[in-house]
């Protein structure tokens, strides 16, 4: 959820977002973060329905110092979609190059196997190479390889899983994406970038005053947030390669909850300009605003469909935060969120079908999903104080912040509420999540 003056408004707990009176603001490209920022993995819940595969420790991947084949298994089990079987008595090691016995990894429960090496190369890079076996048909489905830099020995990992993904779901995976998020430690706010298990992060922004509301571009390459540097909220868009930024909203008032356009072209957001904060559009590389809504309330958190065509937004025009839709011209709005007297933070599903959102319940605060279809809300966590859902861009996973244990965590669910993984750091207050696009 995007807490500003707004929000407030709206009688939010300003307890997570308190703004603290302190200086000084860094931009930078590809700082490697401290070790409290690193994520531990804990998986819970049980899908329906799993594909039971088996991967094998890649041979000479000891040498690389990265461990192919445990990311690759980690990424699997964390999509909630495939069960690990382990090898067993089964021979092993293997590699690419080996004829397996599939008939007998079928016997096993296996129904696909991957199995793979890693060779270091004369000029310091890694020669990555495997191969993925349908036991049940008895015949080989894919292999690949891919030379890479030791720093890209990961990333090779996230596209091998991704592949596996493809071949037997039959839809990418979202292994290789990217998820930026808000750290706080203290007086500290941090924007960082990591792969989508939480691994490989790099810092894009340290401050002394708070960082909220990151949003992706489409392709990945830039990032719009909301900064309180200057004791005001101020929109920044940044280069997620460079570190190069700049500003894109510092109007009077407050600026903030900035969504891109899925073309890229504008950028939504919500602007006090004039009074009551409403939505606005802006060219995204700069100009003039124009104004979307034309209400007597406030409303803010705009995010755009999939397709363009419409913007998605929050506003107590009715008495009380709900979800509301309009064109993404503007114009006339409907109410979208029923249940409940307080809905907030919408995100819309990649294929338009999903909206996500979080309700307040008996006093807490909890992420539910509403079918635009059928209008079927399920509720998917058992947790009291969630926020800022974001969707992976394949629809499978959201990405949410919550709190446990008297720390703010990431957590990602399916779409059941079945799996849920959690993003543990240490020391660390961890929100604000955003899962940037396909492509790295």
């Amino acid at each position: 959820m995007h807490f500003d003056g707004s929000m407030r408004a709206m009688g939010m707990n300003p307890r997570r977002r308190t703004l603290l009176a302190s200086l000084g603001t860094t931009a930078l490209a590809v700082a490697a973060a401290p070790a409290w920022a690193q994520f531990r993995i804990e998986i819970t819940g049980v899908g329906a329905t799993q594909v039971p595969v088996t991967v094998v420790d890649f041979r000479d991947e000891g040498a690389a110092g990265t461990g192919i084949a445990a990311v690759v298994r980690a990424n699997l089990q964390r999509s909630g979609l495939f069960r690990l079987v382990e090898p067993g008595a089964m021979p092993v090691p293997m590699d690419e190059r080996s004829l397996p016995p599939l008939a007998e990894w079928k016997a096993r429960g296996s129904d696909a196997l991957v199995a793979g090496s890693v060779t270091r190369l004369v000029d310091g890079r890694f020669d990555v190479r495997y191969k993925l076996w349908d036991v049940v048909r008895g015949e080989e489905l894919i292999g690949q390889r891919q030379t890479v830099v030791a720093g890209d020995l990961r990333l090779a990992a996230h596209r091998i899983a991704d592949e596996i993904h493809q071949n037997l779901i039959g839809e990418p995976g979202v292994f290789s994406t990217r998820i930026a998020y808000v750290v706080q430690q203290g007086p500290r706010y941090q924007l960082l970038v990591t792969d989508a298990d939480g691994e490989n992060a790099q810092v894009a922004l340290n401050s002394l005053e708070p960082i909220i509301s990151p949003a992706w571009s489409p392709d990945g390459r830039q990032l719009a947030y909301v900064s309180f540097e200057s004791r005001k909220a101020v929109v920044w868009v940044q280069d997620t390669a460079t570190g190069g930024r700049r500003k894109l909203a510092d109007f009077p008032g407050s600026n903030s909850a900035p969504a891109w356009s899925p073309d890229g072209q504008f950028v939504a957001l919500a602007l006090s300009r004039g009074g009551l904060t409403q939505v606005w559009r802006m060219p995204a590389a700069g100009g003039t605003p124009l104004r979307l809504t034309e209400s007597r309330a406030i409303d803010t958190e705009p995010v755009y469909t999939a397709d363009g065509r419409q913007i998605y937004f929050v506003s107590d025009r009715g008495g009380g935060p709900q979800v509301y839709r309009m064109s993404s011209e503007g114009g006339a709005a409907e109410r979208v969120t029923f249940d409940g007297d307080y809905n907030i933070s919408p995100a819309v599903s990649p294929d338009g079908r999903l909206l996500a959102y979080v309700s307040r319940v008996s006093g807490g605060f909890k992420l539910m999903t509403l079918d635009l279809t059928s209008g079927t809300v399920r509720g998917l966590t058992s947790t009291r104080d969630d926020e800022s859902p974001s969707f992976a861009p394949n629809g499978r996973l959201i990405v949410y912040a919550t709190r446990s244990e008297g720390r703010d965590v990431l957590m990602t669910s399916t779409l059941d509420g079945r799996i849920k993984t959690r993003l543990l750091t240490s020391g660390a207050d961890v929100r604000e999540p955003a899962w940037g696009p396909f492509g790295r």
